[in-house]
């Protein structure tokens, strides 16, 4: 492809106009995002000079019509009718109820987190982890006296945990055919380096539920609770089995309106209408996440990820030098992506031909592939998974800022200094045996 880093400065348009005027603001609510990546797109067609402006238009278009992205916008829409619903009806009151007469306030952000990391672990995928927990977690502000950035920051951490180790998740198959590894041999290096930064942020949000107000006694869940929080436990069941996230969501969508009407929650019609008021509070998700893809697109078509593969390529030189140039790669094409699975794909090619040149393993490469890919999905505000979070969080009646919210990302961060300690120590275990090739 050919390179053109000029075509990479619309991306810093839009760090400069969102972050730098929300900074100025006083307040990351001042910018609405829409507007920061309409701005973005404007100075890429002022700076992006090939294809002339009904070409760039053209891109564009195929940028936002891409099948991602519009894949991404059905999960959305389905999310926010599933949100919206299940508030209604009392499913998430339920849910924290359970919680409660289950564990102690000091222990709720720890366990939400741990249950995060094994409900996307199960399920492969972050964004319908993120989708059936966020309302929960937000119940729990009150219970825990925290911000509520803090348990939904919890519930992206364990999501993105659980998408970088599942054997079934996309990340990892993408990262384990680019290099030619088995799942088992990827898993075993992956593991060490996602393990710690997990059980280090466990202890932190114990830490942090230390100054929890000791709630009263919770009243103790009945069949009702139970009832309410089946179309939680019908979500993860179609999930185990495998079937798509968007039949998942509208199947729990349909039970939870069902149940609704049961009760005497509302109508038959009502339940539309809560269905389609979750789906219109999506909007500005949708918005985002349509002008990110028509923006990067116009970008790779430039030869801007084309730039960012070379830079990458000429400073791995060592062992060393290469993992850190394979992270820098793989987050650079992430941020401009906003795809984890993408990033891989794009990534991996060149990861490999310098990983067999500098001697580092293929289930090392593999790792640090979709493990620095997860981070950067998780944290960036235009991402999936964040977009998901902004929008269950604003369907559920508690928005939060994006930015605020990365800010309360600890997960990633701890996972970055843990990727940053792989890489400065030595590979001790190289997947070699033939079971963990492919």
């Amino acid at each position: 492809m050919k390179s053109n880093p000029l075509a990479l400065l619309p991306f810093l348009v839009f760090a400069v106009f969102y972050v730098g005027l929300s900074a100025a603001a006083g307040g990351f609510y001042s910018v609405p995002m829409p507007a920061a990546f309409a701005v973005a797109s404007a100075s890429a067609f002022l700076i992006v000079r090939k294809g002339g402006f009904s070409g760039k238009v053209e891109t564009f278009a195929r940028g936002m019509g891409h099948p991602d992205i519009m894949t991404m916008a059905l999960i959305f829409i389905l999310a926010g009718a599933f949100t919206s619903v299940a508030k209604a009806t009392g499913g998430v009151g339920a849910a924290v109820t359970i919680a409660q007469s289950l564990m102690p306030a000091k222990l709720m952000l720890a366990g939400l987190f741990l249950v995060s990391c094994i409900v996307s672990l199960a399920l492969g995928t972050s964004c319908g982890t993120i989708a059936a927990l966020t309302p929960i977690a937000l119940g729990f502000v009150p219970a825990t006296g925290v911000d509520a950035v803090v348990p939904v920051g919890a519930v992206v951490g364990g999501a993105m945990f659980g998408d970088n180790l599942s054997l079934i998740s996309d990340t990892t198959v993408a990262a384990t055919r680019t290099q030619g590894i088995a799942m088992r041999g990827k898993f075993l290096a992956n593991i060490k380096i996602a393990a710690p930064a997990a059980a280090a942020t466990l202890l932190l949000y114990a830490f942090l539920g230390r100054s929890a107000p000791d709630a009263p006694a919770a009243v103790a869940a009945g069949w009702r609770e139970a009832v309410l929080f089946t179309p939680y436990v019908l979500i993860l069941a179609l999930a185990l089995a495998g079937v798509n996230v968007m039949v998942l969501l509208f199947a729990g969508t349909v039970l939870s309106a069902a149940l609704g009407v049961a009760f005497g929650e509302f109508t038959c019609i009502e339940a539309v209408g809560c269905a389609g008021r979750g789906m219109l509070g999506m909007s500005e998700t949708l918005i985002v996440a349509m002008l990110a893809g028509g923006l990067f697109a116009v970008i790779r078509e430039a030869g801007g990820i084309a730039a960012l593969v070379n830079a990458a390529g000429r400073v791995m030189r060592g062992p060393r030098s290469c993992q850190a140039g394979i992270s820098f790669l793989t987050a650079a094409v992430n941020a401009f992506t906003a795809n984890n699975t993408v990033a891989i794909v794009i990534a991996g090619p060149v990861a490999k031909e310098c990983a067999v040149k500098r001697g580092v393993s293929p289930a090392r490469t593999a790792a640090l592939l979709d493990t620095v890919s997860c981070i950067v999905q998780g944290v960036i505000p235009y991402g999936a998974q964040m977009l998901l979070a902004l929008g269950a969080a604003h369907t559920a009646g508690t928005p939060v800022g994006g930015l605020s919210l990365i800010g309360r990302m600890y997960y990633p961060a701890i996972l970055s200094v843990a990727v940053a300690v792989a890489i400065a120590l030595p590979e001790s275990v190289r997947a070699k045996s033939g079971r963990d090739m492919i």
